[in-house]
């Protein structure tokens, strides 16, 4: 791995590899909150995981909108920058609206 990049603790390491795997979490989340690059990210993704799982994760990420804020329609300047899937239902006084 990069000797530039933070030491991280294995907490840390596993919730960075949690984070990159899920595919709403945009790089930029994880370098806010861990002061990673994308590239340090890729990197720890490489050492951390099988080369199977990540030749997968990696055609998977690869481009991707969600993976990089500013491609991401969801993060356009002067919206929320929260994800909200456009099917979730509102919670409207505690209780979920039924079908």
């Amino acid at each position: 791995m990069n000797t530039n990049q933070p030491t991280l603790s294995q907490v840390d390491l596993d919730r960075v590899v949690e984070m990159a795997w899920e595919d709403r979490t945009p790089f930029d989340a994880i370098e806010t909150q861990f002061g990673l690059s994308e590239q340090q990210v890729i990197e720890i993704m490489r050492h951390e995981m099988k080369a199977s799982s990540f030749k997968m994760w990696r055609a998977r990420v690869q481009g991707r909108k969600t993976k990089h804020a500013a491609k991401s329609p969801a993060f356009e300047e002067g919206s929320d920058p929260r994800f909200r899937s456009k099917s979730q239902r509102s919670i409207t006084l505690n209780k979920l609206s039924k079908r």
